[in-house]
């Protein structure tokens, strides 16, 4: 009975790494859509939600059946009661890529991203691709290192976003105000994206250890 237990357990933590997969495809996908005016790539990522949230909704299901037949404590308490807050992290994330890739399709068929800020946007989410797959990683292995990577990856995001507003803000910007309005939301989405892993990799930092990092 026991191991069943434990097996069911560790199908919860294989669910969140597969759904970290998931966003991290995600978010890679819907910058292609965003810099490529691609409407085919920002609808897959569109459609996908759906089974982003229905991976969610089975994960969180599965954690409060085990609360409420199994009754844990302890350790497998904190495994059930950190997982539950992961599995939103990273639904959350998900919906970051979401809200992009429907800028790119609002914006078909000509790109949102202007061309001097083509770069930082590619960057942006070559780095929200990165610090998913490493969320995913921290959460697989329980890897307090990887959590620690994954701030530094944080504070290259938010350079990158305040290089969006220092362009933005420019005298010499000529793209007008909806490719303000756009590129402003992005930047959004990319930071909160990226906030969301580090908040999942500072849950596996408190469920290895029991202290909570501090924000």
């Amino acid at each position: 009975m026991r191991d069943a237990y434990h097996e069911e357990l560790d199908a919860i933590t294989d669910q969140l790494v597969d759904l970290s997969g998931l966003v991290a495809s995600a978010i890679g996908r819907a910058t292609s859509a965003l810099l490529d005016a691609d409407l085919q790539l920002a609808e897959s990522v569109i459609a996908g939600d759906e089974q982003i949230d229905a991976v969610y909704h089975d994960t969180e299901n599965r954690a409060f059946d085990l609360l409420a037949r199994q009754q844990p404590v302890a350790g497998d308490l904190r495994v059930l009661v950190t997982s539950l807050r992961m599995v939103a992290d990273l639904e959350r994330a998900g919906d970051m890529a979401l809200h992009v890739a429907k800028i790119a399709r609002r914006r078909h068929p000509v790109s949102a991203v202007p061309t001097q800020l083509r770069s930082t946007i590619l960057e942006m989410g070559q780095v929200a691709q990165l610090i998913m797959a490493k969320a995913g990683d921290c959460i697989q292995h329980r890897d307090v290192e990887i959590a620690a990577q994954l701030e530094r990856d944080d504070d290259a995001m938010d350079a990158l976003h305040r290089r969006l507003f220092t362009a933005l803000l420019d005298e010499t910007w000529t793209d007008g105000i909806e490719a303000a309005i756009d590129i402003t939301l992005a930047g959004r989405y990319y930071e909160r994206f990226a906030d969301h892993a580090v908040s999942v990799a500072r849950r596996v930092v408190y469920l290895v250890t029991g202290e909570r990092v501090a924000t």
